[in-house]
């Protein structure tokens, strides 16, 4: 039986099956899976549990033999068979065939693996898994289904968030679930359950005990020279690549690029700002830039961005820290530096 990974639990309240197989490049749901079915199956009475991990020179009748073994300290056991790689070759094939073809009695399979290629998906070992079980693959979350999935996690955590704080909070984890769960998990410990707001998330998951990139971007953005400064300063410290503080101040300049145009089309900042979805907290930021920034002049610091990212590579001269400071001093606002720059003494 195919079932989605929200699908899974359901399931496990209903029955226990003979076999599960959880499949996916992310790691962290496939892990949650599995625990579920090992939380599952101890309520169940599977007291004991093997485990068993695919690597150069498995012997795979290990496998075929736990099929034929008996506990002497417990009725039923779980034999938790780890597939890094998601192919288990002909003898894997044939032992996990023979497995699914007669589960033996009082014995739960749970075979967890990487992502499996197309050719795997088809193949007759997982199909007689499928047969016998339940196979769970795991794809990873599209966009809208990232904001839904953290939305979730906030709530199971005790925490009520506003549309906002989750959009921003997504925003910031890139569609990394780990770090999300951590972030979230930071956000309890530190203010407890109960309403969740954006500035909460800017308060205490943004900034919390580091400069971060996002720090930078509204800094800049708000015309906030000197804290944009010490926040490159403390990202240098962190050895943050500058490739990715780059990618961060052109993402939001070209948007910013692109809102700079509208407005010079006549339509009013407070409507731009709506017609782009920006959220309440960061318009004063956005606002801020649009009264201060002309679409010409985003447009040259576009370019700047281009110098930034040939310095990186080596295609230009210079130094790429110093180059995105000038770059980041002329989004704040603030005259270029033309001697190499101190960074504690800008403001």
């Amino acid at each position: 039986m195919q079932l989605k990974p929200e699908q899974l639990e359901t399931r496990l309240r209903k029955q226990l099956d003979p076999v599960y197989f959880i499949s996916g490049n992310e790691p962290l749901r496939v892990l949650e899976a599995a625990q579920a079915v090992r939380d599952a199956a101890r309520s169940g009475g599977y007291d004991e549990r093997e485990v068993l991990t695919v690597q150069a020179g498995f012997d795979w009748e290990s496998l075929a033999a736990s099929a034929g073994s008996l506990s002497l300290f417990a009725e039923r056991r779980v034999v938790d068979l780890r597939l890094p790689t998601g192919k288990p070759g002909d003898d894997g094939a044939r032992v996990l065939r023979a497995w699914a073809e007669r589960p033996p009695e009082d014995t739960l399979l749970l075979v967890t693996s990487g992502k499996l290629e197309p050719a795997a998906r088809r193949s007759k070992w997982l199909q007689a898994l499928d047969t016998a079980g339940v196979v769970v693959q795991v794809w990873p979350l599209n966009a809208a289904e990232f904001h839904v999935w953290v939305q979730a996690r906030m709530r199971r955590r005790g925490l009520e968030p506003t549309r906002e704080a989750v959009a921003m909070l997504a925003g910031r984890v890139e569609g990394n679930l780990l770090a999300c769960v951590q972030e979230i998990d930071k956000l309890y410990l530190l203010r407890g359950g109960g309403p969740v707001d954006a500035q909460a998330i800017l308060d205490l998951v943004a900034d919390s005990a580091r400069f971060d990139v996002y720090g930078l971007v509204d800094s800049a953005l708000a015309g906030q020279a000197g804290r944009s400064v010490r926040v490159l300063q403390g990202l240098n410290a962190e050895g943050i690549p500058v490739p990715v503080v780059l990618w961060a101040l052109t993402r939001e300049i070209r948007q910013l690029a692109a809102m700079a145009a509208v407005v010079a089309g006549g339509l009013p900042i407070n409507g731009v700002l709506d017609q782009y979805k920006i959220w309440g907290s960061r318009k004063p930021v956005l606002e801020a830039a649009l009264r201060r920034l002309p679409v010409v002049r985003c447009h040259q610091l576009l370019r700047q961005c281009a110098l930034v990212d040939r310095v990186c590579k080596g295609q230009a001269a210079g130094n790429a820290w110093d180059e995105l400071l000038q770059l980041m001093l002329e989004l704040a606002g603030r005259e270029t530096l033309t001697g190499p720059p101190e960074l504690e003494q800008a403001s």
